[in-house]
């Protein structure tokens, strides 16, 4: 795919281009201002993704889009979540607050690769974005896991699962009768399997199920420390980015 970045701080720009070649994303061109980027466009085939800062040196990039049509896929990368509805009116794959988390960024660019239309174009309406986004596609999710104990195959149901998490490379299910069980699978595809209302990723090496929380206590640099009914053999952070997704997951 041909990915491009709009943002008009050139050490911030380099940095995005740097976290994203660790996740296999090759970044074609590097646009610094408005003005820039409608020439560019305008004489250009359009990329498959765009990594676009809203306020740049000489204006609003949506500035852009009423020159030029653009069907590519937008990942916006903003200081300011003020723009976020106005953002999502436009081909909009996520919305990400700098400093940009490489987690959060790594969501994102997972979720244009499940997303990305195979037979047509990205351009997609208000609606559907926030089908994606906001309310995720109803479908059913994994209601039971296999974990092997010795020579036998033991069968967890999803709430009975406290949290998911990740040591050492392996992925572990922590569950409600104290036990941690290996699994064979990671984090990241657990994503795609987990309901959403009931799990959420607080950080790199936790998914936590709503309904196994016992307390959340305030922590350094404004995050959150939870604390589970069971599990207690590592301290689970929500880090500082996913703060404010996690307060509106509880709700």
């Amino acid at each position: 795919m041909t990915t491009i970045i709009i943002e008009d701080e050139k050490p911030a720009a380099r940095r995005l281009s740097r976290l994203l070649s660790e996740l296999d994303v090759a970044v074609s061109v590097m646009l610094h201002s408005v003005e820039e980027a409608i020439e560019w466009f305008q004489g250009n085939p359009h990329p498959d993704l765009i990594f676009l800062d809203i306020q740049l040196s000489d204006g609003l990039s949506f500035e852009i889009f009423e020159v030029v049509e653009v069907n590519s896929a937008i990942i916006f990368t903003t200081a300011y979540d003020e723009y976020a509805l106005q953002a999502f009116k436009l081909n909009s794959i996520d919305y990400l607050l700098k400093p940009i988390d490489d987690e959060d960024l790594e969501v994102a660019v997972r979720k244009f690769r499940e997303f990305k239309p195979e037979t047509k174009k990205l351009a997609l309406d208000f609606e559907d974005i926030k089908k994606l986004l906001v309310n995720p596609l109803e479908r059913e999710y994994k209601k039971r896991f296999t974990a092997k104990v010795g020579q036998h195959l033991k069968i967890i149901n999803a709430d009975e699962v406290e949290c998911f998490y990740s040591e050492n490379k392996g992925t572990y299910a922590a569950t409600t009768d104290g036990r941690n069980y290996l699994l064979e699978t990671t984090l990241e595809h657990l994503e795609s399997e987990l309901q959403p209302k009931v799990f959420f990723r607080v950080s790199r090496k936790f998914y936590i199920n709503i309904n196994h929380i016992k307390d959340i206590v305030s922590y350094t640099n404004s995050r959150l420390q939870i604390k589970l009914n069971r599990f207690s053999e590592q301290e689970i952070i929500v880090s500082r980015e996913r703060v404010r997704d996690f307060k509106l997951w509880l709700e």
